[in-house]
């Protein structure tokens, strides 16, 4: 066989190679564009998941409660964005669940608005009104629960989805309090068109604790380790671009179209990095009691369900 054909056929083996050597790895994830939860997004754009041998394949919820159920279904090996307390549930009932790292610690991100004009001016005007969240399960929809018994309210707490349908709703006079999260609704905010009334760490629960978390189905888990430990890393070495390289940032508005000035006021206004630090769940002895005065356990997990639970591979 003469030199250039083996040439050709070494570089075919290597090209075979470097195609078998990517794993697919489904994730669903909730809000699409929100900061936190296009670390994957972004990593997969800039060519650092491809590093790592990874190929992710992306499906966007309407929230967390979504995204937990098709980890749970198995249609989907990771979940991002996981509510904290629906996790905590959904692990107390058998599901097969597993924690490989936090989400997001604290909730300044998290908002809830009227119209401009709305009469309502605090949350303890919201008894009898229609009080939003975006899915069972969800961070909001711990929150909101949260609102309830803090301020004993008699709102309605209704399911409503995503920020855009929101939007919507509270535009159209179809609910009195809708959610969102930036970038979502800042340029409605600086033209006087809604007003917040409460962001989610005026839940004295949730305020400096981990809320959301990022969930693998338990056999994946289990059969999957490997990709998994892959997949931290690249996710921890997105986070560290989108903090230290113009690079990420501009990818991010370029995704979501919109000016860079915005998603730089997105990540150093509502995101501190410490915020999206994935190694640690912060407050956790405080969030196993919590889910269980607001009712998502009947019971707290002990030492040993939380060590089978959380599973986060190591820096």
């Amino acid at each position: 066989m003469s030199r250039n054909l083996w040439a050709g056929v070494l570089m075919v083996a290597l090209t075979a190679t470097d195609v078998w050597a990517d794993d697919t790895v489904k994730l669903a994830i909730g809000q699409r564009g929100n900061w936190d939860t296009s670390i994957s997004e972004v990593g997969q754009r800039v060519g650092i998941f491809k590093k790592h041998g990874l190929v992710l394949e992306i499906v966007y919820t309407q929230g967390a409660g979504e995204t937990q159920q098709a980890v749970i279904a198995g249609s989907v090996n990771l979940g991002i964005a996981a509510g904290v307390m629906g996790v905590l549930s959904a692990y107390s009932k058998g599901a097969p669940v597993r924690i490989i790292s936090a989400e997001t610690t604290g909730a300044r991100d998290l908002y809830w608005y009227v119209k401009a004009d709305s009469p309502i001016k605090s949350l303890k005007d919201a008894d009898g009104k229609v009080l939003a969240y975006s899915t069972s399960g969800s961070s909001t929809h711990g929150i909101v629960t949260a609102f309830m018994k803090q301020y004993n309210l008699n709102a309605k707490p209704t399911a409503m989805g995503g920020p855009a349908i929101n939007l919507t709703a509270v535009m159209s006079g179809q609910i009195d309090v809708g959610w969102a999260a930036p970038p979502f609704g800042l340029d409605q905010l600086d033209k006087n068109e809604i007003r917040i009334i409460a962001t989610g760490n005026d839940a004295e629960v949730f305020k400096g604790q981990t809320v959301r978390l990022n969930i693998a189905n338990a056999e994946y888990n289990k059969t999957n380790r490997d990709t998994i430990v892959r997949y931290m890393k690249a996710y921890r070495e997105t986070i560290d671009c989108l903090y230290q390289d113009e690079k990420c940032l501009k990818t991010y508005a370029e995704w979501l179209n919109i000016p860079e000035a915005k998603a730089k006021r997105t990540r150093d206004d509502f995101f501190p990095r410490e915020a999206v630090n994935p190694d640690n769940i912060v407050g956790l002895d405080t969030i196993v009691k919590d889910a269980v005065e607001l009712k998502f356990t009947t019971s707290q997990l002990t030492k040993e369900q939380l060590a089978d639970l959380i599973q986060i591979p190591a820096r």
